[in-house]
């Protein structure tokens, strides 16, 4: 996007100076990034430490979204819904409490995500939230993990907090601890994982405070008005570019025996009103609440509205509250994709239907036509992300329960761009990070037999989806328990304008030389001498393969993610050897001759 001309703002109106104001956008950033860094450092489970499942914000008292810095898009585009039962809640939040808000019905995303909050005061007066949101490794479930598309009610899911005070006077609250620490299978690694969160937000209140003390409260207050009418600006120019009209795009989890036996259709539509420069997102039309864990909660239904259209604009646009303002959601109460009724569970809604939403929000602007929008990706939690759990023989019999992420899903392509192979799912987009094999092993009784791309597994098209990672890893010396949610088995992710759907998610259990296909949902033991084998999906195609360039169609030959014969059959492009050893180059003459046919 062409930069914002701010030279039509009357001087007048101007807060802080221009340069003033680039310079304490970057301090905000960096105050994210160091709590960031304590959350990476201090945390001890490997979903949060290695994966890095967690996410940190700078919100105003009044819960607008001020920065945020390398985190999960699920976790902060809604992230006000958890701070803003606080001042409901609460009316003596004073200096050095700290909050802990892990409930769907409280704003929270999802009860695995502990979102810790602290008020950071000025002079007597509240003016900010620092927020550090962690995905942890067990909140006491009936099952031994986080995700639980059967639990029908919240009674049937782990430990919520909704909204308890955590910490006050800067000192922990030992009696909510131990009913933590009670209710969890690893006990002190969701202490050490708490007690990160507390360090980071502590962190960011110190630093806001050293920002006070040299720029003054006006000086960091008129920045950040300026910061949100900048954000609603850049958005306003961005969206002024879209077409016009009212869009609609469908999309299906896939069945769930017991809670959605057909799957569970997605609809989002998006009216586009480029002169007012805002997007309304209208998820209304979907089905009523399914007696499982995949509803949405509010949190992740709103966030997930707004990210799909951030995912279509230009990424100058600032993820900020002037910008979010200019994106409008429309949700119903008692929908799975919406304000879920009480009790029923949202276990899984950060993932999953979540997934769901948010592929329909980047698939919808297809509609516009090219070079708009982009392809359906792949889901979050196939077995190579499954949540792993059992007694570690070479500790003593020790409990361990961790996600896993050893292989995840592919992205979908959109114009110009092939998919990005690290994707995992829409919901953190490429930000979740790969498990180190060595780390991994050396943590938990397990072996990574293997894990790599499965060729031919992407979305065909004039840019390629990414494509699937497979492997298989194994317990050792122990039965190992595994819990996956592998959407996409029987509804893959599919391509737009003319792309080619990537390959489904698989699930597989090897046990000698029996080979035995696993439901797509499922808790199963893997005993020792058995093995899991997982297939995450491939990313969907973004238009017709025909007009993909032929030495791009090379390129991933040469990479030994397509073959020879596929690049022909589909691509029709004609390959030779080269005058290096082993790589393959076009024939240009034959390649014309075949697209020409």
């Amino acid at each position: 996007m062409d930069a914002i001309n701010t030279s039509d703002l009357d001087i007048a109106d101007r807060r802080v100076d221009p340069f003033l104001m680039s310079v304490l956008k970057s301090r905000f950033e960096a105050i994210v990034r160091e709590m960031t860094l304590v959350v990476m450092r201090a945390s001890r489970s490997a979903v949060i430490k290695n994966a890095r499942d967690f996410s940190c914000a700078i919100l105003t008292f009044d819960h607008k979204l001020v920065s945020v810095e390398d985190a999960l898009p699920i976790h902060v585009m809604s992230m006000d819904m958890a701070t803003r039962p606080l001042t409901e809640l609460f009316d003596d939040i004073a200096r050095g409490d700290i909050f802990l808000n892990n409930c769907p019905y409280t704003g929270g995303t999802h009860h695995a995500d502990l979102i810790m909050a602290m008020p950071v005061f000025h002079e007597g007066e509240p003016l900010f939230w620092v927020v550090a949101l962690s995905h942890h490794a067990d909140t006491g479930a009936p099952v031994p993990s986080t995700y639980l598309p059967f639990a029908k009610n919240i009674f049937e899911e782990g430990l919520h907090f909704p909204c308890v005070r955590v910490a006050q006077d800067y000192r922990e609250k030992q009696d909510i601890l131990r009913i933590g620490t009670m209710r969890n299978r690893v006990p002190d690694m969701w202490l050490g994982d708490v007690r990160a969160q507390i360090g980071a937000c502590r962190t960011g209140e110190r630093r806001i405070g050293e920002l006070f003390a040299r720029y003054g409260r006006d000086t960091i207050m008129g920045f950040v008005e300026d910061w949100f009418d900048y954000g609603a600006r850049c958005a306003k120019a961005a969206i002024a570019k879209l077409p016009a009209g009212s869009y609609t795009y469908e999309t299906r989890h896939d069945p769930v025996p017991g809670v959605a036996e057909e799957g569970i259709p997605v609809r989002v539509t998006i009216h586009v009103d480029p002169e007012k420069g805002e997007i309304v997102v209208d998820a209304r039309d979907n089905i009523d609440n399914v007696a499982g864990g995949l509803n949405l909660s509010e949190n992740t239904a709103t966030g997930s509205c707004r990210i799909g259209v951030f995912n279509n604009l230009d990424e100058s646009v600032p993820h900020n509250e002037g910008a979010k303002s200019q994106i409008k959601v429309l949700l119903r109460e008692g929908s799975v994709v919406g304000k879920p009724k009480y009790p029923v569970g949202t276990s899984v809604a950060t993932t999953n239907v979540n997934d769901r939403l948010m592929i329909a929000g980047n698939c919808v602007f297809a509609e516009m036509g090219a070079p708009h929008g982009q392809a359906e990706s792949g889901n979050h939690l196939p077995a190579g992300v499954g949540v792993i759990s059992g007694h570690d023989p070479f500790k003593n019999g020790k409990p361990y329960v961790n996600q896993v992420f050893v292989g995840y899903a592919g992205g979908g392509a959109r114009h110009g761009f092939d998919g990005w192979l690290t994707y995992c799912g829409p919901a953190n987009a490429g930000l979740i990070q790969l498990d180190s094999v060595e780390v991994d092993e050396s943590m938990y009784p397990i072996v990574i037999e293997r894990r790599g791309v499965l060729p031919g597994s992407q979305g065909f098209g004039e840019f390629e989806g990414a494509p699937a990672m497979a492997g298989v890893f194994y317990p050792l010396d122990h039965d190992m328990t595994i819990v996956y949610a592998a959407d996409g088995t029987s509804f893959p992710p599919r391509g737009v304008l003319g792309g080619g759907d990537g390959k489904e998610s698989e699930s597989i259990k090897l046990a000698g030389s029996e080979r035995v296909v696993l439901p797509a949902f499922a808790e199963e033991t893997i005993e020792e001498g058995a093995k899991i084998a997982f297939t995450a999906c491939g990313g969907g195609g973004y238009g017709d393969p025909l007009k993909r360039d032929p030495r791009r169609v090379a390129a991933t030959v040469n990479r030994g993610w397509l073959s020879r014969e596929a690049a022909e059959t589909v691509y029709k492009v004609a390959l030779v050897e080269g005058g290096e050893l082993g790589v393959l180059v076009v024939d240009e003459a034959r390649t014309r001759t075949l697209r020409a046919a």
